[in-house]
């Protein structure tokens, strides 16, 4: 592989002037800076720039235009597919930009774009409000929020994308521009949803919701109880209130046993949460964790079972409804495991996601039911090939029962297509937009948008 710091000298001398710090390959701490979550990722930039302003974004976005050189941006570096990297190119930073700002009257956070949702979530918690974020705190807001943004508060409140109000976002021609649904509005649909395909994000604008605890947590029973658990999800999902968000995993336990876990989460008064959790515990949990919890600890629950460092890969797909026959082929597929590290996730939407209207944004999957995260993970690097086509085929085993839409934050590296089939009908005005913005595609490594 060939280095471009020497093929370009003007690398040695970028960042000169600028507040950030520029890591070089070779440099002291090039390795540490170049990791992401998933462990498979191992790509080697020519230069990483650390960023502390939006006079540094756009220092290096003009850097790597007029330099030819590929560009990466890295918010929480959690994206499965490592698309916050790039060989031999030079990678955005952001995460010496993580400050956040919260106006408790008007309930909006201005959040900047290296932020995670951690830091997002402990400052609005103070003022007792809180937005639809991820479901691991070390997940960064920016990379989230920009391909839709799934969390425990979508059913009551949207998406994390439905709950921006203004961006502030560095171009392709090195402006910075605001967009909002008065300013650049093309450019503020197609960030909602459309991913990083029109420029760095340096900062959010979120709306608030009055938020401090809900009832939550998880309840675990014996893999072998999966398909009763099962059909009882499916049972209380289509009828659950939009206070009620529900999740099911099928993975295996510490200590080596197949398990099936739910994990509601409802935001009202305890008694009727307790009442909408009672289905699931007429079953007979072997394990009940599900209390009253601050919205903060609900957000970190699943923290410890997604570490960094794992290699991952995921397929995902959206699910039209969950019939008996796709039950029955999730379980099938899990007893294929080939890592007890990975799992089978199903993650309920509907609510106050359906209400969005569709021309709202650039998330295009809004009837979708359920979406299905394939996660196959496992410690050692050799033969990833057995884990990988265990996600795979079980995708193609479930296919019968997909929407054909995906969630393009699950995407990994499948082609333009599967690009296409997150996006549908939106995918042309998402062309037209990345057309007017970023003509010559600087910003294209991502889940790209081809102008």
């Amino acid at each position: 592989m060939t280095s471009s710091a020497h093929l370009n000298p003007s690398l040695q001398s970028f960042g000169t002037g600028l507040s950030g710090t520029v890591i070089r390959r070779g440099d002291a701490g090039y390795d540490q800076a170049r990791r992401v979550w998933n462990g498979m990722i191992d790509r080697s930039p020519a230069a990483i720039f650390r960023c502390s302003s939006t006079a540094d974004v756009v220092a290096a976005v003009n850097f790597a235009r007029e330099e030819g050189l590929a560009l990466a941006v890295r918010g929480g570096g959690h994206n499965a597919a490592g698309l916050a990297l790039v060989d031999d190119g030079l990678v955005i930073d952001l995460s010496g930009m993580r400050g956040v700002r919260v106006d408790a009257d008007k309930r909006v956070a201005y959040v900047q774009g290296g932020t995670l949702w951690r830091d997002l979530d402990a400052a609005t918690h103070a003022h007792g409000l809180a937005t639809t974020g991820g479901l691991i705190s070390s997940t960064g807001v920016g990379g989230l929020t920009l391909g839709g943004g799934l969390g425990w508060l979508m059913r009551q409140h949207g998406l994390a994308c439905d709950n921006v109000l203004a961006v502030e976002i560095v171009t392709a021609d090195g402006q910075v521009r605001r967009a909002s649904a008065t300013e650049n509005p093309d450019l503020f649909w197609a960030v909602r949803g459309g991913g990083g395909n029109f420029g760095v994000v340096t900062s959010f604008e979120f709306r608030l919701h009055p938020m401090r605890t809900l009832y939550a947590g998880m309840l675990v029973f014996p893999g072998p109880q999966a398909p009763q658990v099962l059909r009882r999800y499916r049972e209380v999902a289509e009828s659950a209130p939009d206070e009620l968000t529900v999740f099911a995993a099928m993975m295996t336990s510490p200590d080596g046993q197949p398990i099936i876990a739910i994990f509601p989460a409802y935001n009202g008064p305890v008694n009727k949460a307790e009442a909408a959790v009672k289905p699931f515990r007429d079953l007979g949990p072997v394990a009940d964790q599900v209390q009253e919890m601050p919205y903060p600890a609900l957000q970190s629950m699943l923290d410890d079972g997604f570490p960094s460092g794992l290699h991952v890969y995921w397929r995902s797909d959206f699910l039209k409804g969950l019939p008996h026959e796709a039950l029955d082929t999730l379980v099938d597929r899990f007893q294929a495991i080939t890592s007890p590290l990975s799992a089978l996730l199903i993650e309920q939407f509907g609510g106050a996601v359906a209400r969005v209207s569709a021309d709202e944004t650039a998330f295009a999957q809004r009837d979708a039911m359920f979406n299905l995260a394939i996660v196959s993970r496992w410690m050692e690097p050799a033969n990833p090939s057995i884990h990988t086509d265990w996600a795979r085929q079980t995708s193609a085993a479930i296919r019968p029962f997909a929407s054909g839409g995906v969630y393009v934050n699950y995407l990994g590296e499948e082609g333009a297509d599967r690009v296409k089939a997150a996006y549908g009908p939106k995918y042309e005005k998402l062309v037209a937009v990345k057309k007017k913005y970023d003509p010559k595609n600087l910003f294209r490594v991502n889940q790209n948008i081809q102008p």
